[in-house]
Parts: C-alpha cells; structure tokens; sequence
C-alpha cells in the first residue's frame, strides 16, 4: 500500500481568512472546524493549515512568537486539540505550516539575544559586524529587495533577516537552536497533526563566511535591485538539516513531510533527498509560474518536471498560493476552469487553494485596507488573501463583524452556498473530479505519459492498474480537435456537459479539457 498522502487531495487554508466564529472579523481554529463538513463532502484528505502560532500577525502568523503556543487570536489549545479530533474524526489529515528559519522580533528568544552581546542567547540569532568602511556585513538583499542586515544601535552590531526586519534570521549553526526548533515540532506531533509543510525551506543557511553576492547581468543589479543568491540560499547545511528534521517526523510513523523550495527544476529535485530522504513533497509550483499560460510551455513545466522527478520522488502540484494573485484572476475563470482540471488529473498529489475551488477572483481594496507588510514595496499580497464567502449574506457569510481583508470581487456569484446548487459549477468540477480520483485508482498514481499536441492543445496520458485515460485540454479561444488511439468515452469535462463515447478523434470546444477512459486493447 502507498502512504496515505501519496492518493490525498491536499486543501490550503489560511487561517485569518476562512472562517470567523467570535464576529471579530478575523478567522479562527473553531471556525475552521464549523467547516469541516464542507472539505469532507468536497473529498479533501489532507488539509494544510497556515501558521496558528502565537504571533504579532505583522506577516500573517509567519512571524512566530512562540512556536508552543496558540495564538489568542485564533483561539486556544483545547480548540486546536478539538479541530484535530474532528478533522480525524472525519477521515481527513492535518499538516501544520512550520518557520524555522526567522521568527518576530517579539519573541522571547530574540529580545533576550539583542539585550546584550554576552547574552546566553546572542548566538541563537546572526549578529555580526559591519565592514570597515561602515556598512553592512555583506551586500545581501531580503526579499523585499532591501538590505538584509539591520543597525541594532543598542549593541553595535548588524542581524540578518531574509525577510523583514521584524523577522529576524535564527542561527541554525548552533545545535541548542536546532534542539529547541525540535522540540518545537515534536509538540505538535505529540499533538497527533500529521506533518508539516517547511516554511522557506531553501532559506535555513548562509554562507558562513558572509560573502557578497554576485549582482546578476540578466536582471537589474542598481542596489539593492536583484542579484545571484549563491551565498544567501540553497546552501549545503540546509540539505543536512531537513534530512535531520525528516528523521524527526520518521520516529513518528505515518507522517508526511511537505516544503516551499523555489529553485530551478534540477536544484528543486535535489529536496527530495539524495544520500538520505529529506521532504516527501517539496512543492511543485512550476504550472503555477507558467508564463504565458500557452499549451506549450504548460505542456513544457509538466514534462521537464515529471522528466526530472527522481525515481523515489513522488509528483504533486500547487496552483494557487496566499503568495501570488488568485488563479481566476491571473487566468481570467474559463481557463481558471481548465487549470483545475489539470491539477486534479496530472499524477501525483494535488493542492488546491482555499476559494480556488469557487473561481474566486482578488479581492479589491484601497491602499489605505492595505494590512500586508510588503504593500509598501509593491509586493502586496493582501488581495489573494481574503475571505472565504459562504454565502450571499452579509460579509459573505465569513464573520458577523467587520472582515479584516475585503472579500474577493465577485464573492456574490461566487460563493459555497450559489456555487453547490449549481451543478456546473467551478465547485462541481472540483467534487466530480476529485470524486473520479477515488473511483480510478490510475488517476492517483504516478503513471504519466506524454500525447500529441500543438500551440493551442496539450494533452497527456494516465496509466495505471491495467487502465489507460487521454486528458486533452485545448488552452485556447477556438475550437481544436485532436486523433486518439482507438475509441474511448468521456468521464468528464470542464463543462460538466459530456459523456459521449468518442472514436478516432476528439474535439474540444475552446477552453475545454475532457478525461477520457480509453477502450482496453483487445
């Protein structure tokens, strides 16, 4: 038998935006378990859960405070512990977002290590001094494309923090830090949640000698502009580490280990482990960061993916992300359509992002509702965060009080309650889809084969268990068709509208994607 995540449809939730239960206009743990019933009888299996941890919420919860502790905001312990009973209850899993490379500046750890240079913890962050001519230890940028390194006046020196400086990098050289990130995690698995999804995971170590970073001639490198993350990124340690951290989860049995790695493909593929196992899924974005959403160059990520996939490795793909613009919008929702149904018919395990599943569109809002940190930078992402509609009442049906984020622009057509009582919906599709995933156990599995295509169709093969399914999808404004081998019959379609039996050919309206079960070979 495969491991349990390896046949899961994967849901993403981002906790302030799912569901409210106070009517403080900020999701909470109990109103994710008011909600249960609908990933249940969408088919959700696993459900990734985005930060809960005590936090100041500057970035959304990524910024943890206390990585033993529920936030008050979300609610408390005896919730979560309740949330998880329920979602077991129900046959599905938990996987926790987990941060260990920064944590808030608001953290005991961190305000004990800036009090004084001799202080038990100053070694748990990464304090160094400046160069000669007074500037900062290295020309590394964080990823707001401003220095890395911030002035603490109060003792002299520089910290580094990849990301804000409210967020400043922990020192994972020193092993009482690695032992207190474990223990971290080992709380939560006691807990019983089912794994975790790394944070940042390329992120955990720099060069230990701080060297500057080449400045990249493709991209513009005035300062702080983009340059080469040879030094900063992707380090050896960070490998050694991860598979420290997946020896973790292993003691624990039947648990997976899911992680953010933005890398070129044959970097990416190294996550997996090589000498040692190191994540079961680290996220495959490359569909998602398809541009232009052509049939080639779809057709292209898909194939140079599966290609390079390590014989151990086991596929997945993302779609959609609280970091990038929603995928209605960025695709517009026909295509939006099609991108879902390749998502759940491409081998391998998929994750769908919470309102995804509607053709939820951004939300749109002034600058001055603007909550996201990198706002300022023009790297705002508040308006793929909003949230969830339920309904057409008030608010969407989210919170009785005043949403933290307005909801996404077309929340009134586009919500649960409209959305499952038309049966053609973007909700159906995914519930029809996912449904024919456990009815064929081919569709779950890892057999994929390249078909023909052209500049406006891809299409692709799934095998397995005897069986054989053409998946063609025409990413275009004009009809197209395509030959088959043999005859076969339509399982579904974008459309929701077909189940003929097709012979030698098939055809595609524009903007349909079909599933086709092919006639066994005589």
């Amino acid at each position: 038998m495969r491991p349990w995540w390896q046949d899961a449809v994967g849901y993403a939730i981002f906790p302030l935006s799912f569901q409210d239960s106070d009517g403080d206009g900020w999701g909470d743990i109990n109103g994710i378990t008011s909600r249960l019933d609908y990933m249940q009888w969408l088919g959700i299996d696993l459900i990734w859960l985005g930060p809960l941890y005590r936090s100041p919420l500057i970035d959304a919860g990524y910024d943890i405070a206390d990585f033993e502790a529920i936030d008050p905001r979300f609610g408390t312990l005896a919730d979560f512990d309740r949330m998880l009973a329920e979602i077991h209850h129900r046959g599905m899993r938990l996987v926790m977002d987990f941060v260990p490379n920064h944590t808030s500046d608001q953290h005991e750890w961190f305000k004990q290590s800036r009090s004084s240079r001799t202080d038990p913890k100053r070694d748990w962050y990464i304090w160094r001094d400046g160069k000669s001519d007074g500037q900062p230890p290295s020309n590394w940028i964080d990823n707001t494309k401003q220095p890395a390194w911030t002035w603490d006046e109060a003792t002299g020196q520089w910290y580094y923090h990849l990301f804000l400086p409210s967020q400043p990098d922990l020192n994972l050289r020193n092993p009482d830090v690695i032992d207190a990130i474990e223990r971290g995690m080992a709380f939560w698995l006691d807990r019983g949640i089912d794994g975790f999804r790394l944070d940042s995971a390329m992120n955990l170590f720099e060069d230990e000698f701080l060297r500057d970073e080449p400045m990249d001639d493709d991209l513009d490198s005035e300062p702080p502009g983009w340059m080469d993350h040879v030094f900063s990124s992707d380090r050896p340690e960070t490998h050694r580490l991860i598979a420290r951290f997946r020896r973790l989860l292993d003691r624990y049995g039947d648990k997976v280990f899911i992680g953010e790695v933005q890398a070129p493909l044959a970097r990416f593929m190294r996550y997996y482990g090589q000498t040692e196992p190191m994540l079961h899924l680290p996220f495959n974005t490359q569909v998602m960061k398809t541009k232009p959403w052509k049939a080639r160059k779809v057709d292209a990520s898909i194939e140079q993916f599966m290609q390079l996939l390590p014989e151990h490795g086991w596929p997945n793909w993302v779609i959609g992300s609280h970091d990038v613009p929603r995928l209605a919008s960025r695709l517009g929702p026909a295509q939006a359509r099609v991108a879902s149904f390749l998502l759940l018919t491409l081998p391998g395990t998929p994750f769908i992002y919470y309102g995804d599943e509607l053709g939820l569109e951004r939300s749109k809002f002034s600058p001055e509702q603007a909550v996201d940190p990198y706002e300022p930078f023009g790297l705002g992402r508040d308006a793929e965060r909003g949230p969830m509609p339920w309904s057409n009442e008030a608010n969407g049906g989210f919170t009785t009080g005043k949403p933290w984020l307005p909801l996404g622009e077309n929340w009134k057509s586009c919500n649960v309650e409209t959305a499952r009582e038309d049966q053609r919906s973007m909700l159906h599709l995914h519930r029809q889809l996912i449904a024919l995933r456990q009815d064929h156990p081919a569709l779950r599995g890892k057999g994929y084969e390249p078909a023909w295509g052209n500049d406006e169709l891809l299409a692709f093969y799934r095998t397995g268990d005897g069986k054989r399914y053409l998946v063609a999808a025409n990413l275009s404004m004009t009809p197209q068709s395509m030959p088959l081998e043999g005859d076969g019959k339509i399982l579904v379609s974008t459309a929701l509208s077909r189940s003929e039996n097709v012979q030698g050919h098939v055809s595609l309206e524009p903007n349909e994607a079909v599933l086709i079960q092919l006639a066994s070979e005589s």
